[in-house]
């Protein structure tokens, strides 16, 4: 593999330390840090060089697989086109969020599988560190025994428990809004989606020992768990109790206290740290304020690529938190919370995962490299 030394004066190391050096990477890994020039050089001036993005949560990959209602593209084309976007928004590791549902259409069993068989047979040609990050809907009983089987076979990277039954049941038969969206995602009619949330309610009652057996699973699998959407501190203490310990979007900040208080890592979108607020309007929590008050250790993509590689400038610039601190929760914080050792900081016999953003210190910054285990994945002219 090639052998590069980057020069920036502004490099993050792993102790938090903001330095003027060098960082030569060899084989895949980071060989030195300080040394003599070696191989490629680059010269990345005032550029900062950073530790590469982790997104344990990114599902806008449908938005290239269904970019319009019923407008379906092939899973391949689409996963090398997310790839793209990864890549140049500083990601070198993506956990891709593949909701597995009661649903039919895009997010049930046939488009789950054939995109978890596409993410597989596609992922020696994706720059991007490429994973599996199954997010189960708790309701969909007849999957269980098949997500047994693959969370055996080692093919699940992270397993997510997800509940959108009553959500989705108050909002349209309580709040009487419309189910546009979930009957363009499933090709139901409004009755016809009606009736199978229906059905699906019903088996509530077999849904609490369908949970515990799937993390029971993953828990002697080595498979990293987390739950979404936590609505109470107990929800949540149920969720550490079966060995869930990542709280992804607890819903208000009670249930994210006691996630700190527990010892899990919380979840926020990187998109509500951009917009300076949540797309659920008032009923979302500020995730900058999470950030500032110690209640968020981790951010992700969710639905917007470029978000992740903004939110922690942000974050420094509004004083929310300090640069080394913010950009622990889009590298190191989620590297240790998934069991990545592996990566998450520069330093030496760390993988090469790197990022060099350009800071005019206002507007958005820019992404001039990203390196993968090495290798130049995305590189602009700039550097």
């Amino acid at each position: 593999m090639t052998t590069r030394t980057i020069a920036s004066r502004r490099v993050l190391l792993a102790d938090g330390q903001v330095v003027d050096t060098t960082v030569t990477v060899e084989d895949g890994r980071i060989a030195g840090i300080g040394a003599a020039s070696r191989g490629e050089e680059w010269d990345a001036g005032d550029a900062w060089l950073l530790p590469g993005v982790i997104d344990l949560h990114g599902d806008a990959f449908e938005r290239q697989m269904m970019p319009r209602p019923g407008v379906h593209f092939p899973t391949d084309l689409a996963l090398l086109d997310t790839d793209a976007q990864l890549v140049a928004n500083g990601i070198s590791t993506a956990y891709h969020g593949v909701t597995y549902s009661w649903e039919p259409g895009l997010r049930g069993r046939e488009s789950t599988v054939a995109l978890k068989s596409a993410i597989e047979a596609m992922r020696p040609r994706l720059a991007c560190d490429t994973r599996f990050h199954l997010r189960h809907e708790t309701h969909n009983l007849a999957a269980e025994d098949e997500v047994l089987g693959w969370l055996a076979e080692g093919s699940v990277d992270l397993l997510a428990f997800n509940d959108h039954s009553d959500m989705i049941l108050d909002r349209i038969l309580n709040q009487g809004r419309s189910t546009a969206t979930e009957t363009a995602r499933t090709g139901l009619s409004h009755d016809q989606f009606i009736a199978m949330l229906h059905r699906v309610a019903e088996g509530r009652p077999q849904v609490p020992a369908s949970v515990d057996r799937l993390a029971a699973a993953a828990v002697a699998h080595g498979v990293a768990l987390a739950s979404h959407d936590d609505m109470t501190p107990e929800m949540r203490r149920r969720y550490h109790a079966v060995g869930c310990r990542i709280a992804e979007f607890p819903m208000n900040t009670a249930t994210a206290e006691t996630a700190v208080s527990l010892g899990d890592p919380v979840i926020c979108g990187a998109p509500n740290v951009v917009r300076g607020g949540s797309h659920l309007g008032s009923a979302g929590i500020l995730a900058a304020r999470e950030v500032r008050e110690g209640r968020c250790t981790i951010l992700v993509s969710d639905y917007y690529y470029p978000a992740l590689v903004q939110a922690p400038f942000r974050l420094a610039r509004d004083g929310d938190a300090e640069f080394p601190e913010a950009w622990a929760l889009v590298s190191a914080n989620p590297a240790r919370a998934a069991g990545l050792d592996d990566r998450g900081a520069i330093a030496e016999g760390a993988r090469a995962d790197l990022a060099v953003v350009r800071d005019s210190g206002t507007g958005p910054v820019r992404v001039a490299a990203t390196l993968v285990e090495g290798r130049a994945a995305y590189r602009s002219a700039a550097v």
